[in-house]
């Protein structure tokens, strides 16, 4: 109960005014897609396997919502990967001031899993769908699983999941010329699709030369088409979504290159480490395992409210700076 935290009366705010009450929890590190994007060899040998205990994530959990946190979204690497997946989606949902619990998955066993998360508490889920070729959707994951996706999408909307959202990273040596395609599913289906802008990572520099497409093209495109801007939510993440009379679905980009991006940031990271990262791009992530290990509630407050005097203004990624991050399963961007 939050009443039982009597140290705990603070609120999660920056130097800059910025208010936080989303949590991105990774719980893995280990993903089975190599997307040429993110992890194009697979995970390394020394990817980091012993994550974060369910009570150690429920002593983090409590944390957050003590400090006015209200929705978090569990991410990986691929999350589903862990056997405890329903447990980590349970926890966080019974925790009293947690509003809104969201899955970030590859979708490799949604077809057969929805169903379990939804009984555990699950309100939303983002799927990654890098395009609707099977073809080209093996190119870039290295998996032959679209139509299971596709499929596992479609029960998710069956089962009532009402924020079902696709997300696709824009790569314009592969799917850039797919948006006719993407446009023609959201025609028929009440998702949300995200295109993301491609970020430069530590591993991926060259890759991101040759295959980067600004986001304001595809906003460009949006807007001659007449697409609509949509009102943004308390605890929306970061997309500029629009919605348009003649689709059942929307569209969300995601564009981290441009101007003023950081200025809306409600969110923070913890890894499967149990770091925290004030910003997805930062130097390091912040260690307080201990504190979860300890189930001490109160101490891991306080030192995330210090912590968080330190967050930056910006990410400058625009200055090519990628921080200690050098691929996005680290912390499931």
């Amino acid at each position: 109960m939050l009443d039982d935290y009597k140290g705990v009366q603070v609120k999660l705010e920056d130097t800059f005014g910025r208010r936080f009450n989303y949590l991105r929890l990774s719980i893995t590190e280990m993903c089975n897609f190599r997307c040429n994007y993110c992890l194009p060899n697979g995970n390394d040998c020394d990817t980091a396997k012993d994550g974060m205990t369910v009570a150690e994530i429920q002593t983090l959990v409590q944390a957050f919502a003590a400090m006015g946190t209200t929705k978090i979204r569990i991410t990986g690497g691929e999350p589903a990967l862990r056997k405890d997946l329903t447990d980590i989606i349970a926890i966080c949902k019974q925790t009293q001031g947690i509003q809104k619990v969201a899955l970030t998955t590859n979708g490799f066993l949604l077809k057969r899993d929805i169903g379990k998360y939804q009984d555990a508490g699950l309100d939303a889920i983002n799927v990654s769908a890098d395009s609707l070729d099977p073809r080209m959707f093996a190119a870039i994951t290295g998996k032959q699983k679209l139509k299971d996706i596709l499929l596992g999408i479609d029960k998710a909307i069956s089962a009532g999941i009402k924020d079902v959202k696709l997300n696709t990273v824009m790569l314009k040596q592969f799917n850039y010329a797919e948006l006719g395609a993407f446009f023609d599913y959201l025609k028929q289906h009440p998702v949300t699709w995200r295109f993301i802008e491609l970020m430069q990572t530590g591993d991926n520099q060259t890759f991101f030369a040759d295959n980067h497409v600004p986001g304001n093209t595809i906003k460009s495109t949006l807007i001659d088409q007449g697409w609509q801007r949509i009102v943004r939510t308390k605890d929306a993440g970061p997309a500029q979504e629009f919605s348009h009379p003649d689709f059942k679905g929307n569209i969300g980009l995601i564009m981290p290159y441009s101007k003023d991006f950081c200025n809306a940031c409600n969110r923070l990271r913890v890894s499967s480490q149990g770091k925290l990262h004030l910003c997805l791009f930062a130097e390091q992530g912040l260690n307080i395992r201990h504190l979860l290990t300890l189930g001490d509630v109160e101490q891991t407050c306080a030192t995330i409210v210090t912590h968080l005097q330190d967050k930056k203004i910006s990410h400058y990624l625009t200055d090519g700076f990628t921080g200690a991050t050098k691929q996005l399963a680290m912390l499931g961007g």
